[in-house]
């Protein structure tokens, strides 16, 4: 099934008895020597039939061979001989890991989104008799059966589920190809997907809708935000209204940090100015260095230099 080149072995034993053949022939030829006419006749069969019997498979290879068109042996790794014209080594089996690309174009997801998906599968013949005998050629049919699996695994499957959660589905795939190949042979070591493209309107369209999403999500973030804040101010509120004196010294406290930068200039109604304890705010402007004066009338501001 595979292709391979001939055994280094016996085509150098061929070109040997070829060789030794030719001598006999030459001597019994030119010296009249009729004793040498046996040895190159057998010299001459050994140089037909070594090629036909001997056969050498590599270290990772095997042989299925057929007597009379029924299965004889699996043969290998290495030397090993077979009877000429009995005989046939039908297929030579490879059980190294193999690689198969596949592809599904244009396969509808379970939401009706149009998907092209390019996945790699790894897989290694365990049974090289089934392999030889189960079915014509094992390559074709696995990547028949990967790209078949394939499509159903996307029929079944929402859009989002391919593109958030490959591992799963290279799971899910790695087991129904597994389950398939097994009967002829063949086991699956794992499948990858490489890439899922997406129609470019729908990519569009999927980015506005995550664009818009966050823009919700930082509103509501923003609004959750407000709401504590201004629970906050109530709760503060609250303390004040229990307590007058807590709000006259939360305003002294706002007076003293605004005129902690000099040249600053401050100008309060004279209502306010009255509803607070006026010596202390005047205590207050003393340690600061400020000069405060107040004006006499409702109209006049409360300076400070």
């Amino acid at each position: 099934m595979n292709p391979r080149n001939s055994s280094s072995p016996s085509g150098i034993l061929t070109i040997l008895f070829i060789g030794l053949a030719a001598g006999s022939f030459y001597w019994a030829t030119i010296g009249s020597a009729d004793a040498f006419y046996a040895p190159a006749a057998i010299f001459g069969l050994l140089a037909l039939l070594t090629p036909l019997s001997l056969q050498m498979a590599n270290q990772w290879e095997k042989a299925v061979v057929l007597r009379l068109g029924r299965l004889h042996a699996i043969k290998g790794p290495g030397l090993f001989l077979i009877m000429p014209f009995v005989d046939a080594v039908t297929v030579w089996i490879d059980q190294r890991i193999q690689t198969t690309e596949f592809n599904a174009e244009q396969a509808l997801t379970r939401d009706t989104v149009p998907t092209n998906i390019d996945a790699i599968l790894f897989w290694q013949v365990h049974d090289p008799e089934r392999a030889a005998l189960e079915i014509t050629d094992y390559r074709q049919a696995i990547g028949r059966v990967a790209q078949t699996s394939l499509r159903e695994m996307i029929g079944s499957s929402p859009l989002t589920t391919l593109l958030s959660d490959r591992k799963n589905a290279d799971q899910l795939l790695k087991d129904e190809i597994g389950r398939k190949t097994a009967d002829w042979g063949v086991s699956v070591i794992s499948v990858e997907i490489r890439d899922v493209a997406i129609p470019a309107a729908l990519q569009d369209a999927m980015s506005r809708q995550a664009q818009a999403e966050r823009e919700k999500e930082a509103r509501v973030i923003l609004g959750a935000a407000e709401l504590e804040v201004a629970q906050k101010f109530l709760d503060a509120a609250n303390i004040y209204a229990q307590n007058p004196a807590a709000l006259q010294l939360r305003a002294m406290n706002i007076i003293y940090e605004t005129t902690k930068e000099r040249g600053a200039t401050i100008l309060i109604p004279t209502m306010m100015v009255d509803s607070m304890n006026t010596g202390g705010i005047m205590s207050l402007a003393a340690m600061a260095n400020k000069d405060i004066t107040t004006a006499p009338g409702a109209p006049s501001p409360w300076t400070s230099k």
